[in-house]
């Protein structure tokens, strides 16, 4: 499977059928628009519609991109091809309707109306059909198991043995090549037994990926080894493979189990992503905006409070330390120095509300979270969010995960200048209480979105206004 080839295919079918319908679209504006207060006149391609062609397809692939329109490229379906390209269409035909041709002047605002609709049945037409023609292939082709994804079974007992009869037993594969299993437990032999390699131990997971290049896990354990489950999920963490579960009577009749395919076996997938890919992106573009222009607004703050710091207590205006970000990797995070120089002379320590270690201002700072305010740069970086679980040192971490082994879901995702866990929780004074500030994090990855962003941010503006932080 070449997979950039495959993505070259849809992002040129998209440039150039985006392309013909902007052509096509100029012509029936210079034929059925404006001959309506102009005379009939022969039709030029003038400089707008050389700009046009070649911003707007410019812009479409922007949009695709953007929605996702190039990802799990072989994974794609005809149902979901329709729906996400009508979708698109509308909303991107919407912004070059109001971008550029609303001013237009027409004779009456009927041809508004026929404008639009010209552009959006046009660009649907020649974009469509050349997906569908693109995903119908593919389609084909992993059913015919010419496109196949390496694929483990976790578990060798009967669940697992049936699982693997029946996908091996459909006429029209779901796109799985079994490469082998791993071991749940002493007793897993049924699938050996039918010539599936043994790769390992559920313990040994990430190095049986890595080694057999696997795409897709399915977690085939008895409804007595459901313990394993999670320790099998924490070792899944971070390997951006599909994972799926074998449900039991109960998931079924709970509909947590929804069908991708009418044709394939009943399996629940843990979906891997946490937001849609539009929401993702959207979400970083307001960070990058909401960051420079919280960066200008505030800048005679800044200069007030690091003066005010430089002026109360010896030492530098900024403090800054490493933490850990996105995917386990190390930045560092910036602040208004809060407490004393060398604070951590004698190794990490936590602070509390009545740390002799915190200055007189840097106790106002951290109440309205004032010390908070650099960090604006390092969400301008990359390296944060707005929102999202606070970072934390390496050394917590550790001692975190030894209570907590589930805190490694927490770097699924940007951390953030504020969080779920620190609005209902607050600064935590131990590990313990990092723990247990761990649930409201672990809610808020489960549960991210958009909306749930902005709630967390009002919130944290009103801690902020009263000084009830910590």
């Amino acid at each position: 499977m070449n997979r950039r080839l495959q993505v070259a295919k849809y992002v040129l079918t998209d440039l150039i059928g985006s392309g013909l319908a902007w052509t096509l679209f100029f012509v029936y504006r210079k034929m059925y628009l404006e001959p309506v207060q102009i005379a009939y006149s022969e039709i030029t391609f003038d400089e707008n519609y050389f700009k046009g062609l070649i911003l707007i397809p410019l812009f479409w692939f922007g949009l695709y991109t953007v929605v996702g329109g190039y990802r799990e490229i072989f994974r794609r379906f005809r149902t979901k091809e329709l729906g996400q390209t009508l979708l698109i269409s509308f909303i991107g035909v919407t912004v070059i309707f109001f971008v550029l041709l609303l001013d237009d002047d027409v004779a009456g605002y009927k041809l508004y109306y026929r404008s639009f609709l010209a552009l959006f049945l046009l660009h649907f037409t020649f974009t469509f059909i050349p997906r569908f023609l693109l995903t119908s292939s593919t389609v084909s082709k992993v059913h015919r198991r010419e496109i196949a994804f390496n694929t483990i079974l976790i578990g060798g007992n009967e669940r697992a043995m049936a699982i693997y009869d029946e996908i091996e037993g459909l006429p029209k594969s779901p796109g799985n090549k079994f490469v082998g299993f791993v071991n749940v437990n002493g007793g897993d032999q049924l699938l050996a037994e039918v010539g599936l390699p043994r790769l390992g131990k559920w313990n040994e997971l990430r190095t049986v990926i890595d080694q057999h290049a696997v795409e897709e896990a399915i977690i085939a354990v008895d409804s007595g080894e459901h313990a394993h489950i999670s320790k099998i999920m924490n070792e899944l963490d971070g390997t951006h493979i599909r994972i799926k579960v074998i449900p039991d009577m109960y998931d079924i009749l709970s509909g947590s189990v929804k069908m991708t395919s009418i044709f394939g076996a009943p399996l629940i997938e843990v979906n891997p992503e946490i937001m849609p890919a539009w929401q993702f992106s959207l979400k970083r573009s307001i960070d990058i905006a909401a960051s420079a222009i919280a960066m200008v607004v505030l800048s005679p703050v800044y200069l007030i409070i690091g003066i005010t710091v430089w002026s109360t207590s010896r030492g530098p205006m900024f403090f800054s330390q490493e933490r850990i970000g996105k995917y386990g990797r190390p930045f560092k995070i910036i602040k208004f120095r809060s407490m004393i120089s060398n604070a951590e002379e004698n190794g990490p320590q936590l602070s509390s509300v009545t740390d002799p270690r915190i200055t007189p201002f840097g106790r106002w700072m951290r109440k309205t979270r004032m010390d908070e305010l650099p960090q604006f740069w390092n969400v301008l970086k990359g390296d944060m969010s707005l929102v999202g679980p606070r970072p934390e040192r390496q050394h917590f971490i550790d001692a975190i995960t030894e209570q907590a082994p589930h805190y490694k879901h927490l770097h699924k995702v940007r951390p953030g200048i504020t969080s779920w866990g620190q609005v209902k929780f607050g600064y935590a004074e131990n590990v313990d209480q990092m723990v247990r500030r761990l649930k409201y994090d672990i809610l808020y990855i489960e549960n991210m979105s958009l909306a749930v962003d902005l709630k967390i941010i009002a919130y944290t503006v009103l801690i902020v206004l009263k000084g009830d932080g910590k």
